[in-house]
């Protein structure tokens, strides 16, 4: 059994405290309100009111907030890390600014704390079902530590190298699910030109060669447009953040950029 301080209960984070205190974990979320002690203890878990109950003799500390500025609110701003043990692991799953991973890094060595960026790619029904996949970005020991934590309701767990390298990965993969659904946007436009209706490719294009996973999700929304609307807000926001960070790193993302303009909400 490992203790585990949780922040940010929402959509993602409620289902993934569901899945540690399942598995035994001892898990302590931080709740703001006191009307959603309530929602918190039936998730399995005790309910914190501050920052330093949360970190408090916890093993590993996970924070799923929704933006990078939360992250750095709690992390960099707030009295988080050095409330934490040393030898304890900080675990962001809010997708985010690699540098901010690695700011966390050299703030937690002061501590002797191993921060360990593991964006996620699936939704609340991965969580749920223990198959959500985590980019991991950490050292090596560190990321065996957290293991068991992280197998709760990951699957798969990939460690893609040090900490910021979660980021990298997963900035990546959406830049390039958002250029999926800009392409299925502009095939949509295509078929109109051509006299086929949109309810009609999205019943046979999935059963071809040129499915994703991006035309398979828009299938099952029943049109691009619904789809793009009700993810276009998460999509748009972690592609603002690979464009500043490779801006940063004096590129681009080339060709990418003229296609994921066709997936976002204009």
């Amino acid at each position: 059994m490992t203790r585990v301080g949780f922040i940010g209960t929402g959509r993602i984070g409620g289902p993934m405290v569901a899945r540690l205190a399942a598995d035994g974990h001892d898990v302590r979320a931080l709740v703001r309100r006191a009307e959603k002690r309530s929602n918190v203890e039936a998730l399995g878990a005790q309910a914190a009111s501050t920052l330093a109950e949360v970190a408090d003799s916890a093993d590993t500390v996970i924070v799923c907030v929704f933006t990078d500025e939360q992250v750095q609110q709690i992390c960099l701003e707030g009295n988080l890390l050095p409330a934490m043990k040393p030898g304890s692991v900080l675990v962001i799953h809010t997708t985010g600014s690699p540098q901010t991973a690695e700011a966390l890094a050299a703030r937690g060595d002061r501590y002797f704390i191993e921060v360990v960026d593991a964006p996620i790619s699936g939704g609340p029904h991965d969580v749920a079902a223990g198959q959500v996949t985590l980019f991991v970005g950490g050292g090596e020991e560190a990321v065996a530590q957290i293991g068991p934590v992280l197998s709760s309701y990951g699957d798969p767990v990939l460690h893609v190298g040090p900490t910021g390298a979660g980021q990298r990965v997963k900035l990546i993969n959406n830049a390039l699910f958002a250029a999926q659904i800009g392409l299925v946007a502009e095939a949509i436009e295509l078929g109109s030109r051509l006299g086929i209706p949109e309810s009609t490719l999205l019943k046979a294009l999935p059963h071809g060669s040129g499915t994703s996973s991006a035309l398979s999700k828009i299938a099952a929304a029943g049109s691009a447009a619904t789809f793009i609307n009700a993810v276009g807000d998460f999509i748009g926001k972690d592609v603002a953040v690979i464009r500043e960070t490779v801006a940063e790193l004096g590129s681009d993302m080339g060709l990418l950029d003229d296609i994921v303009n066709s997936g976002l909400p204009s």
